[in-house]
């Protein structure tokens, strides 16, 4: 009696999530940190580097940036054959690398997570200063959501937010932010004493998002984490304030559960969840 094969239904692909970045060395930030949230989060991360950097738990030894047309030919070989659900940018260092990638985003069918990185948690530049305006009039108008922390907002504003008048503070970063042309804006307060606690706006509808504070030094790639959450989020279909909850749950777990690596600042975790339920 021959026996009739069992035929299997194809497996689903899970959302695709694509982030524009640099690579840590160390894997705490960068396109390691934005992959190995987007695995932890149940997305396919995908990835177009726009840097080189030599980087540790001390801080970034050096940093060296592709080719323009490396980055483009990246991008065209991800998005024209597997396609993309959302997309999240990183580092790109220098105004020619911003206009290229937003040259790019500019014609993007997915939501877009832009994470202004200008200095990594060791306080190492990774943007050029001559590039802030280019992130401002070419990388912002093209953003769903942008996720400055306080330094960040400073420079892009000129809005320094105080802890005695944070949440005036953050609206006024908001509203500058939101003014040259993203969707929405989400304003990190975490460098703040005590509680995390960030604004997420498009200027009519305004959430506030709080966390305890854990008392963790190791912190290494919280940004990149929580906007790889996010790009996550948004691909997997919810609206922006959902998705920026989920994220924000996310990384505060990943930094309670942060580790010592190396001499100096070590990185959240991605795996925590696994690890609680495993």
């Amino acid at each position: 009696m021959t026996e009739t094969p069992v035929t299997e239904a194809p497996a689903v692909a899970p959302p695709r999530v694509l982030t524009i970045a640099g690579s840590d060395s160390g894997g705490g930030a960068g396109i390691q940190a934005d992959l190995k949230t987007m695995l932890a989060l149940g997305a396919h991360g995908m990835s177009v580097l726009t840097a080189v950097t030599a980087q540790n738990s001390l801080g970034v030894q050096g940093a060296w940036s592709l080719p323009l047309d490396a980055v483009r030919a990246q991008y065209r070989s991800v998005v024209d054959d597997i396609g993309v659900q959302a997309l999240k940018t990183g580092m790109l260092a220098d105004p020619d690398m911003v206009v290229t990638v937003a040259e790019l985003l500019a014609e993007a069918q997915a939501p877009v997570v832009v994470d202004p990185v200008s200095v990594s948690k060791h306080g190492d530049r990774l943007l050029a200063d001559n590039a802030i305006d280019a992130v401002r009039d070419r990388l912002l108008p093209v953003a769903t959501v942008v996720t400055p922390n306080l330094d960040e907002v400073a420079e892009l504003t000129g809005v320094a937010v105080e802890s005695d008048t944070a949440e005036r503070d953050m609206r006024r970063a908001a509203e500058r932010l939101l003014a040259y042309g993203p969707r929405w804006a989400l304003i990190k307060g975490g460098h703040l004493p005590g509680e995390a606690v960030d604004l997420l706006t498009d200027g009519a509808d305004e959430h506030w998002l709080r966390s305890p504070r854990h008392n963790n030094a190791h912190t290494h790639g919280t940004g990149c984490t929580l906007a790889s959450a996010v790009a996550v989020g948004l691909a997997q279909g919810h609206g922006v304030p959902e998705a920026v909850r989920r994220a924000k749950e996310y990384v505060t777990g990943a930094i309670a559960a942060g580790f010592a690596l190396g001499a100096g600042i070590g990185p959240v975790d991605h795996g925590w969840r696994s690890r609680e339920t495993g």
